[in-house]
């Protein structure tokens, strides 16, 4: 990393692995850890071969800064004008419209260069902790109904965070949290995502705790593998299943990477990480998954694995038959797994009222997933609650 000055604007250059992005972060000047949102005023993400360019031209070009309430305005040289406007671009994203759900939740809506759009979500919470949860892909492969238009660069995963902070923490406060559970399966687009999370917990980036900042999973073993080797971020994995037969109908991704790879993997790499919990989201779904037989292979399923379970009220969507878990069934099966010892917290749904909530996100492309068949042990019970 190297930081070059220039006229009270600092000039930073972070390298990240092997890519063809790095970041040129510029701010009016060098940040703090406590530095407010604004305090990183542009995200410039260039080609790795154009670094020697900016290099060359920054800690010579003398640089005229005006700070208003609009942000920061530049008056540079022409030439470095011109090697920017060449080898870099400003802003991934654009605002097309914030919603406001009934308990203060945020869907905000953006618009991507290519006129696509992804949703980004803010959840505020009276304890302080404020999270965004951002997308990492335009629609999603895993069998989503959405269907994948393509995957998000660094800087429009990164950017989603940036205008959380900008936009609304003067309404919800400080943006404590990031997760990656929006639109996409964040590893299915590894690189960009390793590159992004990078970003936001680099001390001259966003600055977040790497415990703050929690990439989810359906499970994509390899991917798994080299993200806990390579990244200090948190970890969540989608189970919500506790056999093969169930998983492969409700998450297709387990007929290739089944339970027993997927639990072995976790534990044979978590060996070696001390401190480490991985959180597994459970989506209660009524008669599919929320038989107490369920809790019980649950505990048994997570044993040697550092973790903590989340259980998540499902949330009900178009292109789906499945139907959420009645709460009282639901702390009926916490009690199970408390009492065997396991960390287990209940999940709320928020947002739902503006289709911000968890499996909420992104609209129906064109071009739909086929709906899987339904097992036929588990007919008569989505048959009732249809």
């Amino acid at each position: 990393m190297e930081a070059l000055m220039s006229g009270g604007i600092w000039i930073r250059r972070v390298s990240y692995r092997t890519g063809t992005q790095s970041l040129l972060a510029i701010t009016p000047s060098m940040p703090s850890p406590t530095s407010p949102p604004n305090s990183l005023k542009t995200l410039l993400f260039l080609r790795r071969r154009s670094l020697s360019s900016v290099s060359s031209f920054s800690s010579s070009i003398p640089f005229n800064s005006v700070d208003d309430d609009n942000g920061l305005n530049f008056r540079i040289n022409k030439d470095f004008k011109n090697m920017l406007g060449e080898h870099a671009k400003f802003g991934a994203l654009s605002v097309k419209d914030i919603l406001t759900a009934s308990d203060g939740t945020r869907k905000i809506l953006f618009k991507l260069e290519d006129g696509l759009v992804v949703e980004t979500v803010v959840i505020p919470s009276d304890g302080g902790r404020n999270t965004v949860c951002v997308s990492s892909q335009v629609g999603c492969a895993m069998n989503c109904q959405m269907g994948l238009s393509r995957h998000l660069m660094a800087a429009e995963i990164v950017e989603q965070a940036v205008f959380a902070r900008r936009l609304l923490t003067s309404e919800v406060g400080s943006i404590t949290n990031v997760v990656f559970m929006g639109m996409g399966e964040p590893l299915h687009n590894i690189e960009n995502v390793l590159r992004a999370s990078d970003i936001m917990v680099h001390e001259q980036g966003l600055h977040f705790s790497p415990r703050k900042v929690t990439i989810s999973t359906s499970g994509l073993v390899p991917q798994l593998k080299r993200f806990l080797q390579e990244s200090s971020c948190a970890l969540a994995v989608s189970l919500n299943a506790t056999t093969d037969e169930v998983r492969n109908w409700i998450m297709p991704i387990n007929r290739k990477y089944n339970l027993s790879v997927l639990l072995g993997t976790l534990r044979e790499e978590l060996r070696f990480r001390k401190n480490y919990k991985v959180l597994f989201e459970y989506v209660m779904l009524a008669g599919v998954n929320d038989s107490f037989e369920d809790a019980r292979r649950l505990i048994d399923l997570v044993q040697g694995i550092p973790c903590k379970i989340n259980l998540i009220s499902f949330n009900p969507h178009s292109g789906s038959y499945f139907k959420p878990t009645q709460e009282d069934r639901i702390i009926e099966f916490r009690n199970i797994l408390a009492d065997a010892g396991c960390v287990v917290f209940l999940r709320p749904s928020r947002g739902d009222d503006q289709m911000a909530a968890c499996g909420q996100l992104g609209k129906p492309g064109e071009i739909q997933a086929p709906m899987l068949r339904i097992p036929a042990q588990f007919q008569r019970a989505v048959r009732e609650r249809a």
